[in-house]
């Protein structure tokens, strides 16, 4: 499949302050009084609001990536995360008015956002979007986007369905309203070029996705392969196959421990992977570069950490990254 490589960036940013030298107070050399050093500027504060709260392990990982860019460039990062678009647009006016030096929000919901969003570009504020929304980025007014094509991953996923056999798809939608997601059943649709349905399940319940996605291969015996969306709902589906005694081939977009431990064991053909961590990393480096030289990256064009595939060769190196959360 064809898709764009992600955009390798590493920033030095390093400061070194010059300062002179006098050989005493004015009138002992005849020369003037050493100047006092400048005042050390104040260090950047960034948003990062994304569209999922804590203890979801690829949003986890994401959060890893921007709070360890912060380390590295002495910048803070505050960090906070809703499902809610009502109460994310919320945190994004909170962290307006509270004169960030820089936001980061992915926009699962762009319509949702808009204006909250619209209202850091009035204030000045430099805004990049991530994960999601990226065809809305610009629109927005946003710097860049760090994230991958959804559609571009989507038809890669169906076309290693396709080369495995897979004539009939159920695609697994966990959250209603969340552009990104349509987006990657779509490009299955195009890749797989056999039938796919859709299936709507709540991330917020694994029992019940397990019960819901197993009583639908059931119910047709002929959907021989299952794609994920989240690696939660992965877990899930694997337990669902084999409780169902199913032999639908089954694979998910999106890296955590338990999917790459599956991958590595064959329970999950492959993992579509949009290297989250860069998605918190890139960012702060971005924002940072922009903050102190005005930098901008991408061109217009969004900055694809994404797509990058997770198989069997490859599992047993990712899972002991995966296990330091950084990937």
């Amino acid at each position: 499949m064809k898709w764009t490589a992600g955009l390798a960036v590493v920033a030095a940013l390093g400061f070194s302050a010059l300062t002179g030298c006098s050989s005493g107070p004015a009138g002992q050399d005849g020369g003037p009084p050493a100047a006092a050093p400048p005042p050390a500027a104040k260090a950047a504060t960034f948003a990062v609001i994304t569209h999922a709260g804590s203890g979801d392990a690829f949003w986890d990982v994401v959060k890893n990536g921007a709070e360890a860019a912060a380390r590295r460039y002495g910048v803070t990062v505050n960090y906070q995360g809703d499902g809610d678009p009502a109460r994310q647009s919320q945190l994004i006016d909170q962290a307006v008015s509270q004169k960030v030096d820089g936001l980061v929000v992915s926009m699962a919901n762009p319509d949702a956002l808009k204006e909250a969003v619209g209202k850091a570009v009035a204030a000045r504020i430099p805004v990049i979007t991530i994960n999601s929304g990226g065809d809305r980025s610009r629109e927005f007014g946003a710097i860049t986007h760090v994230g991958q094509s959804e559609d571009v991953a989507g038809r890669g996923a169906g076309e290693k369905l396709r080369a495995e056999g897979v004539t009939k798809l159920l695609c697994v939608i966990h959250e209603a309203g969340n552009v990104g997601l349509d987006q990657r059943c779509k490009g299955a649709t195009e890749g797989l070029g056999g039938t796919v349905e859709r299936l709507q399940v709540d991330v917020g319940n694994l029992a019940d996705a397990t019960s819901k996605i197993k009583a639908r291969l059931q119910s047709d015996t002929s959907v021989n392969g299952v794609l994920t969306l989240n690696p939660a709902v992965a877990v899930a589906a694997r337990d669902a196959i084999a409780d169902g005694g199913s032999k639908a081939r089954l694979a998910t977009f999106d890296l955590s421990a338990d999917v790459v431990a599956a991958v590595k064991d064959g329970e999950i053909l492959f993992a579509v992977d949009q290297q989250q961590y860069l998605q918190g990393w890139l960012p702060i480096t971005f924002l940072t570069l922009y903050r102190d030289n005005l930098n901008t990256v991408g061109g217009g064009l969004p900055v694809n950490t994404g797509p990058g595939f997770v198989t069997k060769d490859n599992a047993g190196q990712v899972a002991d990254l995966a296990q330091s959360g950084t990937r």
